[in-house]
């Protein structure tokens, strides 16, 4: 580490720091109430699912940073199976216990 390097961390941190406090705080700076477009709200709706499906898909079709290449692997059984009983009853409690009873058999039995 040397002092060039010193600053420009120090920076980043700071500019990290400013940028996270103004957005955070940035409907209360406004001196006027401020009001999102229908299309932006109605798209936020979205934005829990897009998470989940950002974490989780990565994690069922990858394993050590690589896509899985045998269609022997437990964890796309139990997606599979979650999948499919989330849209037949709708319900998370099931879609979890449902796809954590096929998960689960394949991976601790057959060891995949």
């Amino acid at each position: 580490m040397n002092a060039q390097t010193d600053w420009w961390t120090l920076a980043a941190i700071l500019g990290l720091a400013g940028v996270t406090v103004l957005t955070r705080c940035f409907f209360f700076i406004l001196d006027r109430p401020w009001t999102m477009p229908g299309w932006a709200h109605r798209a936020l709706h979205y934005a829990p699912v897009a998470a989940l499906a950002g974490v989780v898909a990565p994690e069922v079709v990858m394993q050590h940073g690589q896509v899985i290449a045998s269609w022997q692997d437990a964890r796309l059984f139990g997606a599979l199976a979650g999948a499919a009983l989330y849209f037949w009853r709708h319900s998370v409690l099931l879609t979890i216990a449902g796809g954590m009873a096929v998960y689960l058999p394949l991976h601790v039995g057959l060891g995949w």
